[in-house]
Formats: structure tokens, C-alpha cells, sequence
């Protein structure tokens, strides 16, 4: 029987983080190093990444930066077989991508939904298309994708970013049964309110009270708070666990009046 420690260890893994150049994955980057694992992060500013890697790197992590558009099949083709033939394999990923908006309904731009539906869901299929063929091919593997509280229960003003996380709950569930004879587990981590980029247009003064009220333990998340739940679905603490939705959410979802 493994002890604790090596149950969340993930000494000697490949994990592939999409989105890791922001707040929140960054962060669960961070915690992925600090635990063992190689870590990848995958977006579009080197210069975030240099911050983060420079953080992971001082603490004895292990990392780099690979630049990819999240909702191109083929750039991530590309990125898969770059880390195949320098890594030989890949174990986690997460596929963290996503963005926000407060427009109000009658106001959506076709634009503008395209967009949204492109980068929170489109990016999250063509992610786990590509690399998850790969892990079907090698039998094992962890996907992580990124829900959110709004997939759960909508909330008011984001409408498009609602529609797209429920999106990804769905699409998770069936992937987890599709796969799950094949060694594959795939997950959803659904936090709850944390200040990130995608949402400070969102959160205004009136917003955060009306959040605060609704949550229990009455703050903000911080983004090192995701650690954990990612840690338990991305190691082999969570061999047996595979189409969940773990909330990280103070207890918003708790709460009814």
C-alpha cells in the first residue's frame, strides 16, 4: 500500500497545462511542480510565463513554456508531438483556457458568442481530442478540465459564459465513460468565485457583495486553494475517480437562503 505522500506524488510525470500563463492554472502549476511533476505550461504570453516559471524554477520545480492557440487542432497536434518525442509521454492535462463577458443577452454580437464558444468549449475539445488520443494509445492518463460554479446553477449577466461551462461539465461526463476502459480519467474542476482576469470586469462593487452573501465562508477564493482538488484528480489518490465534478467554492453551492 503507497503511503500518503506517494498517493499525491506525481514525481516523474508530464503535465501539459492549457491556460497556465493565468491566474488560477498558474497557480495549480505551481503546485503540480512542487509535487513532482514536469510541468508545460501552454498560452500565448511568455512573459507571464517567465513569472511563473521563475517561481516553480526557485522552488526546485520543473517547467517551460510552449506557446499554442488552444482552439487550433493543428498547432495542438503540434505541441503533443513536440512533448512526445522531448518527454515520451503525457500524463495530466488540464485544459484551462476560457474567457468572460457581462454583455447583456440582447446585446451578445454574434462576434462576440463566437468567441466565447470557441475559446471556453471548442479549446477544451480539441484538447482532449489530441491529447487524449495519445493517452488512450498508452492506457493511462488524467484530464483535467476547468468548469465553473455558473455551469452548475446559471448565474445572472454571463450568459455565454454559463452555456459554454455547462458545455464542459457534459462533455467531461462522456469522455469519462468513453474512456474509462482504456486507463483514461477525466475530471472537472468547478471553482467557485476567485478573482481571476476573466471576471474583475464582472465583478463589481454591487456583484461582490451579492457573491459574499451567498457564500458561507464569506470571501474570495485564492488561486493556491485549487491545489488540492487538482492534486487528488490528477494523482494516484484519485485512481478511482473519473467523471466528478469537484467544487472549490466556500460553499456558494450550499447555500439556498
Amino acid at each position: 500500500m503507497q503511503s500518503a505522500l506517494e498517493l499525491f506524488s506525481l514525481k516523474g510525470r508530464v503535465a501539459v497545462i492549457i491556460g497556465g500563463t493565468g491566474e488560477l492554472c498558474g497557480a495549480v502549476a505551481e503546485g503540480f511542480a512542487s509535487a513532482g511533476a514536469h510541468v508545460i505550461l501552454v498560452g500565448r504570453d511568455p512573459a507571464k510565463a517567465d513569472a511563473r516559471l521563475a517561481k516553480i524554477k526557485s522552488a526546485g520545480g520543473k517547467g517551460e513554456f510552449m506557446s499554442c492557440e488552444a482552439t487550433n487542432k493543428n498547432d495542438l497536434i503540434v505541441l503533443r508531438d513536440k512533448i512526445l518525442a522531448t518527454h515520451g509521454k503525457i500524463d495530466i492535462l488540464i485544459n484551462g483556457a476560457g474567457v468572460n463577458s457581462a454583455t447583456p443577452f440582447f446585446e451578445i454580437a454574434e462576434t462576440e458568442l463566437d468567441r466565447i464558444i470557441s475559446v471556453n468549449i471548442k479549446s477544451v475539445v480539441l484538447g482532449s481530442q489530441v491529447f487524449g488520443e495519445a493517452m488512450v494509445k498508452a492506457g493511462k492518463g488524467s484530464i483535467i478540465n476547468l468548469g465553473s460554479e455558473s455551469g452548475i446553477v446559471p448565474l445572472s449577466r454571463v450568459f455565454t459564459y454559463s452555456a459554454t461551462k455547462a458545455a464542459v461539465h457534459n462533455l467531461s461526463k462522456n469522455l469519462a465513460r468513453e474512456w474509462a476502459p482504456n486507463g483514461v480519467r477525466v475530471n472537472t474542476l468547478i471553482p467557485g468565485f476567485f478573482p481571476a482576469e476573466q471576471n474583475r470586469k464582472v465583478l463589481t462593487p454591487e456583484r461582490v457583495a451579492q457573491i459574499l452573501g451567498k457564500t458561507p465562508m464569506g470571501r474570495f477564493g485564492e488561486a493556491n486553494e485549487l491545489i488540492g482538488a487538482c492534486l487528488l484528480m490528477a494523482s494516484d489518490a484519485g485512481s478511482f475517480i473519473t467523471g466528478a465534478e469537484i467544487v472549490v467554492d466556500g460553499g456558494f453551492a450550499a447555500k439556498a437562503i
